[in-house]
Protein backbone atom coordinates (compact mmCIF):
# COMPACT_ATOMS: atom_id res chain seq x y z
CA UNK A 1 0.00 0.00 0.00
CA UNK A 2 1.39 3.36 -1.06
CA UNK A 3 0.88 6.17 1.60
CA UNK A 4 0.53 9.57 -0.36
CA UNK A 5 1.17 13.10 1.45
CA UNK A 6 -2.25 13.68 0.67
CA UNK A 7 -3.32 11.18 2.86
CA UNK A 8 -0.55 11.55 6.17
CA UNK A 9 -0.85 15.55 6.14
CA UNK A 10 -4.50 16.00 7.11
CA UNK A 11 -3.80 13.54 10.20
CA UNK A 12 -0.10 15.22 10.88
CA UNK A 13 -1.71 18.72 10.91
CA UNK A 14 -4.73 17.34 13.51
CA UNK A 15 -2.65 15.44 15.48
CA UNK A 16 0.12 18.41 15.67
CA UNK A 17 -3.00 21.11 16.29
CA UNK A 18 -3.53 18.51 19.27
CA UNK A 19 -0.16 19.50 20.81
CA UNK A 20 0.06 22.45 23.54
CA UNK A 21 2.60 25.07 22.39
CA UNK A 22 5.36 26.21 24.52
CA UNK A 23 2.87 29.45 25.15
CA UNK A 24 0.58 26.94 26.51
CA UNK A 25 2.46 25.23 28.87
CA UNK A 26 3.52 28.47 30.65
CA UNK A 27 1.00 28.73 33.58
CA UNK A 28 -0.04 31.54 34.50
CA UNK A 29 0.10 30.75 38.41
CA UNK A 30 2.40 27.77 39.75
CA UNK A 31 2.97 25.99 43.26
CA UNK A 32 6.06 25.92 45.08
CA UNK A 33 5.58 24.50 48.66
CA UNK A 34 2.34 25.24 50.35
CA UNK A 35 2.07 28.55 48.06
CA UNK A 36 0.84 29.25 45.20
CA UNK A 37 2.95 31.97 42.99
CA UNK A 38 0.93 34.01 40.04
CA UNK A 39 3.47 34.66 37.38
CA UNK A 40 3.37 38.04 35.74
CA UNK A 41 2.67 38.14 32.19
CA UNK A 42 6.14 39.70 30.90
CA UNK A 43 8.37 36.83 32.88
CA UNK A 44 8.79 33.87 30.59
CA UNK A 45 8.44 30.53 32.11
CA UNK A 46 11.32 28.45 31.87
CA UNK A 47 11.03 24.53 32.05
CA UNK A 48 13.21 23.22 35.26
CA UNK A 49 15.98 20.77 34.28
CA UNK A 50 17.34 20.31 38.18
CA UNK A 51 15.38 18.32 40.32
CA UNK A 52 16.52 20.86 42.93
CA UNK A 53 14.74 23.74 41.38
CA UNK A 54 10.76 24.10 41.83
CA UNK A 55 10.10 26.75 39.41
CA UNK A 56 12.51 29.15 36.71
CA UNK A 57 11.76 32.38 35.11
CA UNK A 58 13.37 35.01 32.84
CA UNK A 59 13.01 38.39 33.86
CA UNK A 60 13.29 40.89 30.84
CA UNK A 61 15.81 43.59 31.49
CA UNK A 62 15.88 47.17 29.86
CA UNK A 63 18.49 45.95 27.64
CA UNK A 64 17.59 43.37 25.12
CA UNK A 65 19.08 39.86 25.90
CA UNK A 66 20.46 41.27 29.48
CA UNK A 67 17.73 39.58 31.59
CA UNK A 68 17.23 38.40 35.28
CA UNK A 69 16.89 34.83 36.42
CA UNK A 70 14.54 33.93 39.23
CA UNK A 71 14.74 30.45 40.51
CA UNK A 72 12.93 28.97 43.31
CA UNK A 73 13.64 26.14 45.78
CA UNK A 74 11.82 24.13 48.52
CA UNK A 75 13.41 21.46 50.62
CA UNK A 76 9.98 20.72 52.74
CA UNK A 77 9.73 21.34 56.85
CA UNK A 78 13.28 21.73 58.20
CA UNK A 79 15.01 21.27 54.56
CA UNK A 80 17.47 23.56 52.67
CA UNK A 81 19.52 24.49 55.82
CA UNK A 82 19.21 27.53 57.95
CA UNK A 83 18.55 31.27 57.71
CA UNK A 84 21.90 32.48 57.85
CA UNK A 85 23.94 29.72 55.79
CA UNK A 86 22.02 30.52 53.45
CA UNK A 87 22.20 33.87 53.56
CA UNK A 88 25.88 33.79 53.71
CA UNK A 89 26.06 31.37 50.72
CA UNK A 90 24.25 33.51 48.31
CA UNK A 91 26.47 36.54 49.46
CA UNK A 92 29.59 34.73 49.21
CA UNK A 93 28.72 33.84 44.90
CA UNK A 94 29.26 37.40 44.66
CA UNK A 95 32.45 39.68 45.05
CA UNK A 96 30.80 42.78 45.95
CA UNK A 97 31.75 45.83 48.42
CA UNK A 98 30.14 44.98 52.29
CA UNK A 99 28.45 48.26 51.85
CA UNK A 100 26.42 46.85 48.66
CA UNK A 101 25.19 43.78 50.52
CA UNK A 102 21.72 44.20 52.83
CA UNK A 103 19.82 41.51 54.83
CA UNK A 104 16.39 42.65 56.10
CA UNK A 105 13.68 40.77 57.30
CA UNK A 106 10.31 42.00 56.66
CA UNK A 107 6.58 40.22 56.53
CA UNK A 108 5.62 39.61 53.17
CA UNK A 109 2.10 38.56 52.14
CA UNK A 110 1.54 37.93 55.95
CA UNK A 111 4.91 35.64 55.95
CA UNK A 112 8.02 36.04 57.47
CA UNK A 113 10.61 37.05 54.49
CA UNK A 114 14.28 37.88 54.45
CA UNK A 115 15.57 39.50 51.47
CA UNK A 116 19.06 39.29 50.50
CA UNK A 117 20.73 41.76 47.87
CA UNK A 118 23.88 43.09 46.46
CA UNK A 119 25.80 43.88 43.56
CA UNK A 120 29.29 43.06 42.14
CA UNK A 121 30.81 40.52 40.44
CA UNK A 122 28.98 36.92 40.30
CA UNK A 123 30.29 33.41 40.15
CA UNK A 124 27.96 30.89 38.62
CA UNK A 125 28.13 27.35 37.38
CA UNK A 126 27.09 24.06 38.59
CA UNK A 127 28.85 22.16 41.30
CA UNK A 128 31.93 19.77 39.39
CA UNK A 129 31.91 22.45 36.33
CA UNK A 130 33.61 25.59 35.46
CA UNK A 131 32.81 28.70 37.18
CA UNK A 132 31.90 32.03 35.23
CA UNK A 133 32.74 35.42 36.43
CA UNK A 134 30.25 38.23 35.50
CA UNK A 135 30.76 41.98 36.65
CA UNK A 136 28.24 44.53 37.38
CA UNK A 137 25.40 41.72 38.61
CA UNK A 138 23.18 41.73 41.15
CA UNK A 139 21.36 39.66 43.85
CA UNK A 140 17.69 40.08 45.10
CA UNK A 141 16.91 36.90 46.58
CA UNK A 142 13.99 36.46 49.50
CA UNK A 143 13.77 33.06 51.77
CA UNK A 144 10.23 33.20 52.71
CA UNK A 145 9.18 31.46 55.92
CA UNK A 146 6.36 29.01 55.81
CA UNK A 147 5.09 25.82 58.15
CA UNK A 148 5.64 23.80 55.30
CA UNK A 149 9.37 24.97 54.61
CA UNK A 150 11.02 28.07 53.99
CA UNK A 151 10.55 28.67 49.97
CA UNK A 152 14.02 30.23 48.58
CA UNK A 153 13.54 32.30 45.37
CA UNK A 154 16.49 33.82 44.05
CA UNK A 155 16.95 36.67 41.14
CA UNK A 156 20.29 37.27 39.82
CA UNK A 157 21.46 39.15 36.54
CA UNK A 158 22.98 42.35 34.97
CA UNK A 159 22.66 44.85 37.88
CA UNK A 160 20.06 46.76 35.39
CA UNK A 161 17.98 44.15 35.13
CA UNK A 162 17.30 43.50 38.67
CA UNK A 163 17.07 46.81 39.74
CA UNK A 164 14.69 47.48 36.88
CA UNK A 165 12.19 44.26 38.45
CA UNK A 166 12.97 45.10 42.44
CA UNK A 167 9.47 46.62 42.90
CA UNK A 168 7.75 44.07 40.31
CA UNK A 169 9.62 41.09 42.53
CA UNK A 170 8.50 42.53 45.53
CA UNK A 171 4.83 42.56 44.42
CA UNK A 172 5.02 39.36 43.22
CA UNK A 173 6.59 37.76 46.31
CA UNK A 174 2.78 39.28 48.01
CA UNK A 175 0.17 38.21 45.79
CA UNK A 176 1.70 34.59 46.73
CA UNK A 177 -1.06 32.69 48.41
CA UNK A 178 -1.48 29.53 50.56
Amino acid sequence: MKLHLRHILPAFILVASALPSQAQQAPDSFAVGALTFKRPADWTWIPVVSPMRKAQLLVPGPEAGKNADITFFHFGPAGGGDLDSNVQRWLHQFQSAPASEKVETKTIGGRKTTLVSTIGTFTSGMPGQPAAAMDNYALLGAIVEDADGSIFVKMTGPKAAVQAANAKFLEFLESAKR
